[in-house]
């Protein structure tokens, strides 16, 4: 039986990088072995750790359309979505869609991390 999800994973092309964006985003740290350059994690923030590795000729996921579909994507919890999304955007994410000011009734926006995987901050 598998006792717990040890890491989700991101393909990209710089972990360090993209691991830097997340520890900063998420209030962690990087965890990075010298000699595994390829596989860098996140830890140090409530939930399961991100992994980033590095794949050769990374091609980053277009949202929203399916030439290059997302395959997953995050969701983060926020209190401020305002706040949390100047801090992103200061961090190297870019907007894909502020789903909220689209639909009343929806509570969160669409942004790309460095690397070009979607995620969305959330309003708790």
């Amino acid at each position: 039986m598998i006792r717990k999800l040890q890491a989700v994973a991101l393909d990209c092309a710089d972990p360090a990088r993209l691991a830097g964006f997340y520890a900063e985003l998420l209030g962690g740290r990087v965890v990075a072995d010298p000699d595994e350059p390829e596989w860098v994690e996140v830890h140090g923030f409530e939930g399961t750790p991100l992994a980033c590795q590095r794949v050769d000729g990374y091609r980053p996921p277009e949202w929203p359309g399916q030439d290059r579909p997302q395959q997953l994507h995050l969701d983060f919890d926020v209190d401020d979505l305002e706040g949390e999304e100047k801090r992103a955007l200061a961090l190297g994410a870019t907007v894909l869609e502020r789903t909220d000011q689209l639909r009343p009734e929806a509570n969160w926006r669409v942004y790309a991390d460095p690397a070009g995987h979607p995620f969305c901050l959330c309003a708790h």
